[in-house]
């Protein structure tokens, strides 16, 4: 929300009374590009890309993915999603015992 808000003020400030010619049009643009760029920079965080972005995954899940990469089987596909349920089951468990353990 803040970041539409102040892209909203910014086009709202933006000086075009003098768009005369092309010149002028590009550096209006520039203008509102630099200050969505500067909102975007002020806004965000910095993360860790990973291949897959859940804290959860293991190696196990990436075995039985490149399984079923391999052969596109079905049995694969269940070996592959019996183990992704079974290892998030079990993360959520440990950060719920953890939570309890805390209070």
């Amino acid at each position: 929300m803040a970041f539409i808000k102040d892209v909203t003020i910014s086009i709202k400030n933006l000086n075009t009374s003098n768009l005369s010619d092309i010149t002028s049009l590009d550096n209006v643009v520039d203008e509102f590009t630099n200050k969505v760029k500067s909102t975007r920079e002020k806004i965000s965080k910095i993360i860790n890309i990973m291949r897959y972005f859940k804290s959860w995954w293991n190696e196990d899940c990436s075995r039985d993915l490149v399984n079923y990469r391999l052969l596109k089987n079905l049995e694969d596909w269940k070996t592959f999603w019996r183990m992704v349920k079974n290892t998030k089951h079990t993360f959520l468990d440990l950060k719920i015992q953890e939570i309890a353990n805390k209070k």
